[in-house]
Parts: C-alpha cells; structure tokens; sequence
C-alpha cells in the first residue's frame, strides 16, 4: 500500500489555535467602514467608549464625509428627534473626544440626522434605552447572606461571601 504525503498547510489557513471572534471580523468590519469613509474602525466597533455611554445611547455613527480639499470631514451621526437638542449641546465635546481617536483634528463638523427610534429602517439603528436599575435585595436574603458571612474577620472577603450568598439564595431554581 503506497503512503499518501500530507497535504501542506496553505499560507491562508491559520495555525494559531484558537482566535478571538473580532479577529475573525476584523476585516469585513473595516471594509464596510472604510466604504462608509470611516478610516479609523475603532471609531464603529468602539462608539460607546469614543463617544461615553450617555452619548452612545442616543446617537449612532453613519458616515463621514470628506470635502474636496480632503481636510475637515464631517461626521454624521443619527439621534432621535427627542434627543437632538441636548446632543447639540455636547457637539463639541463630542468633536474633541472623535478627533482623539483619529490622532489629530480630523472631524471638523458633526452633522446630526434626526430619526425615530428604531431608525430609517426597522431595526438597523436601534437605540437602546439606558439600563433599569437592579430592585433593592429583599431584607430577608440580606439577612440569611448575613449570618452566612458572620465568622469571617476580613471585611473585603466578608463582602464577598454575603454577596455570594445572595447570590446563591436568589438565583432561580428549576
């Protein structure tokens, strides 16, 4: 019985093992960005910590558009009708903490477009709505997570293990 060789590994398939998954998005996340002007993608995949969570919430990045002399691009941005003023107002702030991304003062307008809620077209811009705060633990479970932690002398790790508990005593049993 002849012996087959192996086949050689190509130069595109990856021999690292396993990948993070933006790796593996990493180039289709920045064609689609560079085909809507975006050179930086961390200003997309990023918008939150570029922009702050309050902002982040009522606006979305569409495009950036570059003049004919190719400096001072602007920056539109999709917000709701609702929110438009008070997004307004922190436009400068916004145009300090985009050109930060970019190294140097690339955005020299920011252009908002006023939408509804959920966007030109159901579900593409969705914004999402700021998080509920968790309700207060019941007194009873604080209690019992308490006394679960009581022998323990450090206060840190005390701490932990009453939060464990609650944990423990609120979770869901099937």
């Amino acid at each position: 019985m002849a012996k087959r060789a192996l086949p050689q590994p190509s130069s595109e398939r990856r021999q690292r093992g396993f990948e993070p998954a933006f790796g593996l998005m990493k180039e289709p996340v920045r064609a689609a960005g560079e085909s809507r002007g975006f050179a930086v993608a961390r200003l997309l995949t990023h918008w939150a910590e570029v922009a702050g969570e309050e902002l982040a919430r009522k606006t979305r990045p569409v495009k950036i558009g570059y003049g004919h002399g190719g400096m001072g691009a602007t920056l539109t941005l999709l917000v709701k009708a609702t929110e438009a003023p008070m997004v307004q107002m922190a436009l400068p702030v916004l145009k300090e903490r985009v050109n930060s991304v970019y190294g140097y003062a690339a955005v020299s307008h920011i252009h908002l477009t006023q939408t509804a809620a959920t966007g030109f077209a159901e579900g593409q811009a969705e914004f999402t709505p700021a998080p509920k705060a968790p309700p207060p633990p019941d007194p009873v479970i604080e209690a019992k997570a308490h006394e679960a932690a009581e022998g323990v002398d450090d206060p840190s790790l005390r701490s932990a293990l009453e939060q464990l508990a609650q944990n423990i005593l609120t979770r869901a049993r099937p």
